[in-house]
């Protein structure tokens, strides 16, 4: 009996990252040339991106996981927002990815830096070391136990998705809702919410349908005044509705500027992930650096530069997600969009350490500013950071931003760390 159980919580986590974003990077992916001013302004910059990789998908030895930090270190990013949990994972899936995580990271310790306020991204940021910020894409981890919030706090889960695209507890994920079955937040949901933002667990709307978006960001208007909400890695469906090939729905993955913009009133953020197969009408073999920056220049002009920050979603190594994905097409009840997305090529979209300097360029050329790009890469992230965790007053980061910005230079300048 043991051996069939282990198989299902195998092909159930696998089904919950593909779902998450499976065109994401491995290091065998394209590598995008860039100009030695946008690597040393990628370098000088905090940034902040995203990892969608747990243990025994994207990774399964310790030394992928290492091999994918250093290359990112090298680069200048200073952390990651690392996928612990999707899907309908539990509590002991969560603990199994706990353990794996920091195994690997045990190895290097000197390396890492496990985030808990905003001096600690800039400290990894000083010293040349990864910021480790944990996420769950799902609440499933909590099974029945309100409580269990306080615990994963005190773990560093910085951010929660409250339905994982298919139909839960807490309410109906974007592809329950693609196919007509978005219930809205439940009672159980809105009880999640209030823990959450008690224990500074940052709401995050990506994978959520959007009727239950919609209640979420209610209930956080009417019952959590100006404690942002965000979305941690979604495309603007805004973008591709007008591409010559865009189907009829879109993606299911992608959000509407109604969602988007709801998050500007709260003071959160949106990330754009550049992630392949979401690209509906365009499906491409390579994302190219024009079509990454078009999503961040998308964002920036619905919402305002405060408002957007950066997200690869990316993976050590897909392969085995694609495959399953290809081998199984009627588990994922999406009318067969994801399948016919990666039979055309969407299958990639590069680790962030290797693609950024490219965009930097690109954005440059558009006319953003080093100021600009700065508070995208990074500082969007961690004036909702400092808010939620350290109870800072709303306009307290412009405040100090700047002043924060030239401490971190020069005692980096003095001391040649990084």
């Amino acid at each position: 009996m043991a051996q069939p159980i282990r198989m299902i919580r195998f092909l159930t986590l696998i089904l919950g990252l593909l779902l998450c974003g499976p065109a994401a990077a491995s290091l065998e992916a394209k590598r995008w040339p860039a100009s030695d001013k946008a690597k040393a302004f990628v370098k000088e910059t905090i940034v902040l991106g995203m990892m969608a990789s747990p243990y025994g998908t994207g990774w399964t030895e310790n030394s992928q996981l290492l091999e994918y930090y250093r290359e990112s270190r090298a680069a200048g990013i200073t952390g990651h927002e690392i996928t612990r949990t999707a899907a309908s994972q539990n509590w002991d899936e969560l603990m199994r990815q706990h353990k794996a995580f920091r195994s690997a990271m045990a190895q290097e310790p000197q390396n890492y830096v496990f985030v808990r306020a905003i001096r600690d991204i800039e400290a990894a940021h000083i010293n040349g070391q990864t910021a480790v910020l944990w996420n769950s894409q799902t609440a499933t981890i909590l099974e029945e136990d309100l409580g269990r919030m306080a615990a994963i706090r005190e773990m560093g889960i910085i951010s929660m998705i409250l339905t994982y695209n298919d139909r839960f507890r807490a309410g109906s994920g974007s592809l329950a809702a693609y196919n007509g079955m978005d219930d809205g937040l439940t009672d159980w949901g809105r009880a999640v919410i209030d823990e959450m933002v008690r224990y500074g667990v940052i709401l995050d709307l990506s994978h959520t349908g959007k009727q239950t978006a919609m209640d979420a960001m209610d209930h956080m208007d009417k019952h959590h005044s100006g404690v942002p909400y965000v979305f941690t890695h979604s495309i603007p469906a805004g973008l591709y509705k007008s591409e010559p090939d865009a189907t009829p729905k879109g993606c299911y993955r992608n959000i509407s500027d109604e969602e988007a913009l709801r998050v500007v009133k709260s003071g959160g953020y949106v990330s754009p992930t550049f992630t392949e197969w979401m690209m509906d009408g365009i499906w491409p073999d390579n994302i190219s650096p024009s079509q990454a920056a078009d999503m961040i220049d998308y964002y920036v002009k619905l919402l305002g530069e405060d408002h957007v920050g950066l997200a690869t979603d990316d993976m050590f190594d897909v392969s085995l997600v694609v495959e399953f994905a290809k081998k199984n097409a009627t588990m994922y009840n999406d009318g067969g969009y994801m399948i016919e997305a990666f039979e055309r090529g969407a299958d990639d979209s590069a680790m962030l350490a290797r693609i950024l300097p490219a965009i930097t360029d690109e954005l440059w050329k558009r006319g953003y500013t080093d100021a600009q790009l700065t508070k995208i890469y990074g500082g969007n992230k961690m004036r909702v950071y400092q808010q939620i965790w350290e109870g800072a007053e709303k306009g307290q980061w412009d405040k100090e931003y700047e002043e924060r910005i030239q401490l971190r230079k020069a005692f980096m300048e003095r001391y040649g760390t990084r």
